[in-house]
């Protein structure tokens, strides 16, 4: 071969860079061309707005409000009382990112256009990490302003520039990328959206019933280490004693969240579709 035949060979690959580029616009077209994704994002919204501005509404209203251990309820708290719900809704929309294409069939298609499988788990995870992150965090803020607004017309309110308030608010619109990396492993691993989603309900509610039916101290023995219990410790603007601190509560999240991710990149590179 010579050596202009072998410069064309060359320039006839596509560089890493290129093939990651083309990727991620692959995955980008799929995300934003279904309608999953945007009925996924609307129901967050719808939830973590609208629930947490009727918990901020019925919260102001209510002379004198206390919590079951006698405290007064923390108005930082009122502000994420729809991200609880929300979270499920980002974390379906991470589910359908893998398991739509299973259903479909597409699965295949995208696996011989991309043979090397952990680029395309990469490249969903990118792509649907970013969306979920910047949904979560615009979502976080606004239940915030919202929420904050309607109980500081009853002097009830709390400031964003309140000692703890920012790194909550932050942490809180983490949650939900969180919830959509997990449900995007779950989809991978469980490959059926139906049994995909009730495992990732199974994550995300059972240990906080777990933690409301089990006996003290046992039940905060055992929701620090959960994906639930942690979140509301790191946005929690008065840290549970019993818990993790706020940063190691966060180390339990991202574990959790990278275990999964970890499983789904075993498995499909290990299966044949």
């Amino acid at each position: 071969m010579t050596a202009p035949q072998i410069r064309a060979a060359r320039t006839a690959i596509p560089s890493l860079t290129a093939r990651a580029r083309d990727v991620l616009a692959f995955e980008w077209t799929k995300l934003h061309s279904v309608r999953s994704t945007y009925w996924s994002l609307l129901i967050a919204a719808v939830f973590a707005i609208g629930y947490s501005a009727i918990a901020a509404l019925v919260y102001a209203t209510t002379p004198r409000p206390k919590a079951a251990a006698g405290a007064p309820i923390n108005p930082l708290s009122v502000s994420f009382a729809g991200l609880l719900y929300a979270v499920l809704a980002v974390g379906v929309l991470g589910v359908l990112s893998f398991s739509s294409e299973y259903a479909t069939g597409l699965i295949r298609t995208t696996f011989t256009a991309v043979p090397r499988r952990l680029a395309v788990l990469a490249a969903k995870a990118a792509i649907a990490g970013t969306a979920s992150l910047i949904a979560g965090e615009l979502l976080s803020f606004g239940s915030f302003f919202l929420a904050q607004a309607i109980l500081s017309g009853h002097h009830r309110g709390i400031s964003l520039s309140h000692h703890g308030v920012p790194g909550a608010v932050l942490a809180a619109g983490f949650l939900l990328f969180v919830c959509a990396m997990a449900g995007l492993g779950l989809g991978a691993i469980i490959r059926h959206t139906a049994s995909a989603v009730a495992a990732l309900f199974g994550l995300i509610y059972v240990p906080a019933i777990l933690y409301i039916s089990l006996p003290s101290p046992w039940n905060a023995r055992i929701g620090r280490f959960t994906l639930t219990i942690a979140g509301t410790q790191v946005v929690a603007l008065h840290p549970h004693k019993g818990l993790f601190s706020p940063a190691l509560s966060m180390l339990v999240i991202i574990t959790w969240t990278a275990a999964t991710l970890l499983a789904a990149a075993l498995l499909i590179t290990r299966r044949d579709t």
